[in-house]
């Protein structure tokens, strides 16, 4: 965990990869808070689970990545694309980094 820091709290759904006390030891002895989604609540990561559709769909399943280097250079690619060269219509049909970075903000739309 040191090599890119100890997060805060670890967000996960209920599954039981993720409620087992092997897995929640170990977030527990390095002082992570544990946050869970509440059964039943399958939307809760929609926008991740899209996110991830979209990234499969439009990159990973197309290109069939040969090595971990070329996939970590294609996606570095896809993502830089997707947040600073791609209209989003959901945002208006600005840049996610426009909004990140408070350059333009949205009026009417939630963000």
């Amino acid at each position: 965990m040191a090599k890119h820091g100890t997060p805060e709290i670890f967000n996960s759904d209920q599954g039981s990869q993720f409620t087992s006390d092997e897995f929640t030891e170990v977030l527990e002895n390095n002082g992570i808070k544990i946050s869970m989604d509440g059964k039943g609540r399958a939307i809760d990561n929609i926008f991740v689970e899209r996110l991830w559709r979209t990234v499969k769909y439009e990159d990973i399943y197309l290109k069939e990545y040969r090595s971990v280097r070329d996939c970590r250079q294609g996606l570095t690619a896809f993502f830089d694309r997707y947040n600073c060269r791609r209209e989003h219509q959901s945002l208006d049909y600005n840049y996610p980094e426009e909004i990140y970075s408070g350059s333009i903000k949205l009026t009417g739309i939630a963000a």
